[in-house]
């Protein structure tokens, strides 16, 4: 879109956006950009929701995970890689038991714990909004 089609308030605030996301970082691996692929991804911010009841071992989270997703089973590998990748970014620790066979937990980290308290706000202004948004899609959907 050339620049003569926005106007001077929109321009300002593109700049401001510009400026904030190369603070930010426009990388692919940026935090800011990892993160909230988490809060949107299809297994990832559901994994936190049921680490944040508890440390929880693999299979048994493998098998709550895919009964009250509305996605279905989660199959190992997925699960590995996701507890693999918020584990990289700090959000969850894994821990190994000094058992044998050694047993290996996942949990929290406060890190995570603090991104839970922001999914939950989100859930929230969702359900807030549930009413809106409903209304929204049925006007699109008839238009």
């Amino acid at each position: 879109m050339p620049k003569d089609d926005i106007d001077v308030d929109a321009q300002a605030r593109i700049a401001a956006l510009v400026a904030e996301m190369a603070v930010q970082g426009r990388g692919r691996d940026e935090p800011v950009r990892s993160t909230m692929a988490y809060v949107g991804d299809r297994w990832s911010a559901l994994i936190l929701l049921v680490l944040d009841t508890g440390a929880w071992n693999h299979a048994p989270l493998r098998r709550v995970l895919s009964e009250i997703s509305h996605e279905g089973a989660i199959s190992q590998r997925v699960l590995t890689l996701k507890l693999r990748s918020l584990e990289r970014d700090g959000f969850v620790v894994r821990s190994v038991s000094t058992d044998v066979p050694p047993r290996v937990s996942y949990g929290l980290s406060d890190t995570g714990t603090g991104l839970v308290g922001q999914v939950r706000g989100m859930i929230d202004w969702v359900a807030g909004q549930k009413a809106a948004i409903l209304a929204a899609r049925n006007r699109f959907d008839a238009g």
